[in-house]
């Protein structure tokens, strides 16, 4: 692994973490397009890598600082962990099913779709504000 390998992987991953704690995007939002675009990993590959750093406790600086000031729910927190553990495992066997550019598709239109919901909803409220 070369050093420039290396330093592509800690910006992708403090980019990732600072995302993550800062507007609470999932890791994959931001390492599975880093992956593919900046180190050429094929979208499963990435998406795997991906799902290896969710096992580490990467947010739990994270959790830590909102827990403090009294910001999660815990209760909706663990019905969502418990159903995400069923749904990655659903999830995980049909992309490996279907075409790896298919899944590509489907994750640009779920990131577009997201992307201008909470461009309008920004820009909305931005509206009000005046």
């Amino acid at each position: 692994m070369t050093t420039q390998t290396i330093l592509i992987l800690v910006l992708i991953g403090v980019l990732a973490g600072i995302l993550s704690g800062f507007v609470g995007v999932g890791g994959g939002v931001i390492i599975v397009p880093a992956l593919v675009y900046a180190l050429g990993m094929s979208q499963f590959e990435a998406q795997g890598t991906s799902l290896f750093v969710l096992l580490l406790p990467v947010g739990i600086l994270a959790v830590f600082n909102y827990s403090k000031h009294g910001e999660i729910n815990w209760k909706f927190g663990l019905i969502i962990a418990i159903t995400f553990v069923i749904g990655g495992f659903i999830g995980s066997k049909v992309a490996l099913k279907i075409s790896p550019a298919l899944v590509k598709l489907i994750f640009g239109i779920i990131m577009a779709f997201v992307s201008f919901k909470l461009i309008l909803s920004g820009y909305n409220a931005l509206s009000n504000e005046s």
